[in-house]
């Protein structure tokens, strides 16, 4: 697996993924001229985009999208929240899986304030197997043969409550994190519970410009793993 992020965090999300044969788009939630630019101007040769939920982070150029002419899986409800249809969108569900060239690709459901899904992608070509979720406060599945782990790693408590009290966020953020979103915490949890392996690198996303540190995650996920772990942030990888 060939793991491109090209931002990442609550200013806009987007990864290319590619096996050597097929390279997928997850989330299109910058500019689209950002989106060409990272795809080294091939947009509308991908095989396929892939978005979890509707928020704009992650689907912010989806009109552009559209027009340009790859293929675009995700919940109905962000085609309808976004007023978007037409034979390029295709509306998943989860546990529903579908072929995205030499992918298979499996949408499962995800904990947020709104529909979101993560997608576990089977690569036909390399035998590769990454999972990918974000904006959920916790995975209920578990998955086999995992190689690529991309996941969120948003904020931890400790840092939650140290922005409070400086008057960073308000005292009601907590509970929505808690709900919304996953920490470092609940991601070492997972990974705990998972048969890890075979897999070769964990990305952690979305992490909060306040509420994280993001040198303490990486170190944490490498230390319980023993795996290759990059934090991204932005369109860069630490």
């Amino acid at each position: 697996m060939i793991i491109k992020p090209l931002a990442s965090g609550s200013r806009g999300n987007a990864y290319c993924v590619s096996d050597g044969q097929t390279t997928v788009l997850i989330e299109c939630g910058i500019p689209a001229a950002e989106l060409q630019k990272g795809t080294g101007f091939n947009l509308s040769r991908l095989q396929g985009i892939l978005i979890s939920h509707g928020h704009n982070d992650h689907c912010r150029a989806i009109h552009d999208c559209i027009r340009v002419g790859p293929d675009i899986y995700a919940p109905a409800e962000v085609f309808a929240a976004k007023g978007v249809h037409g034979n390029h969108c295709n509306a998943v569900q989860p546990f529903k899986g579908f072929h995205i060239g030499t992918f298979f690709v499996l949408p499962f459901d995800c904990v947020h304030d709104c529909v979101n899904y993560g997608y576990l992608l089977h690569s036909n070509h390399s035998g590769g197997r990454l999972i990918y979720f974000t904006d959920t406060c916790m995975v209920k599945y578990r998955f086999d043969g995992l190689t690529h782990i991309m996941g969120e790693c948003n904020y931890s408590l400790e840092a939650v409550i140290r922005s409070i009290e400086l008057g960073y966020i308000p005292a009601s953020m907590k509970e929505r994190l808690k709900t919304c979103h996953m920490s470092i915490d609940s991601l070492l949890e997972y990974l705990r519970v998972n048969d890890i392996r075979r897999v070769r690198e964990i990305y952690l996303l979305h992490l909060s410009e306040n509420n994280s540190h993001a040198e303490n995650f990486k170190t944490a996920v490498t230390e319980l793993t023993g795996k290759n772990v990059f934090v991204c942030r932005g369109g860069t990888n630490i």
